[in-house]
C-alpha cells in the first residue's frame, strides 16, 4: 500500500512536471546581431543629416542642438539654432554618442529604463544618455555614424533626430 501511494505521487509530480513544461512559454527569439561599422561618416553628410534635423525643429518651432558624429563617437558637426539654449549642447553629443557606441536608438535605452528592474544598471554606463534623440546613420547597412538632438522634449529631439535619418534615406 505504502508503495503504491508513493508510486502515485511520483507519477502525480511528474505529470504536474510534464504539465508545467508544456505549458511554459517558448524561449524569446534570438535578435538578429547589431550592423557593423562602416566607414566613417562624411563632412557634407553630415551637414545634411543637421540641416534636415534643423528644418525639422523648424517647422515644429522647436529650438534645437543637431550633434553628428563618425564611428568612434567623435564630434563631425554641431549646430545650435539661435535662441537654443547652450545647456542643450552636451545632451546632443551625448546621444549621439550613445547611439554610434551601442549601434541602437537611444529610445530603446529610454524605454528599457522605463521598466525599471534591472535595465536600471543602463544608467551607469559611461557617457550614454538614454533619452530619446538619438539615432544611428546607417549607409549600405553599416553604421557610419549617428546624430543626437536636444532642445525639446524627448519626443520632439527624436523627431527631430528622424528628419535627418528621412533626409539621407532620399
Amino acid at each position: 500500500m505504502n508503495k503504491t501511494r508513493h508510486l502515485l505521487c511520483a507519477l502525480g509530480l511528474a505529470g504536474a512536471s510534464y504539465a508545467a513544461l508544456a505549458q511554459a512559454p517558448a524561449a524569446a527569439p534570438t535578435p538578429p546581431p547589431p550592423l557593423p561599422y562602416g566607414a566613417p561618416v562624411s563632412l557634407d553628410t553630415a551637414r545634411a543629416c543637421a540641416k534636415a534635423a534643423i528644418a525639422t525643429a523648424a517647422k515644429n518651432n522647436w529650438f534645437m542642438v543637431v550633434t553628428v558624429v563618425d564611428t568612434g563617437g567623435h564630434i563631425v558637426l554641431t549646430e545650435r539654432m539661435d535662441n537654443t539654449q547652450f545647456g542643450s549642447v552636451e545632451p546632443a553629443r551625448q546621444k549621439a554618442y550613445t547611439a554610434a557606441a551601442f549601434r541602437r536608438s537611444t529610445k530603446v535605452f529610454e524605454d528599457m529604463i522605463a521598466q525599471g528592474g534591472s535595465a536600471l544598471r543602463l544608467l551607469k554606463l559611461p557617457d550614454a544618455l538614454p533619452i530619446e534623440g538619438g539615432l544611428p546613420l546607417v549607409k549600405d547597412g553599416k553604421i557610419i555614424g549617428a546624430v543626437g538632438t536636444s532642445g525639446g522634449s524627448a519626443q520632439q529631439d527624436g523627431v527631430a533626430a528622424q528628419g535627418c535619418i528621412d533626409a539621407l534615406g532620399k
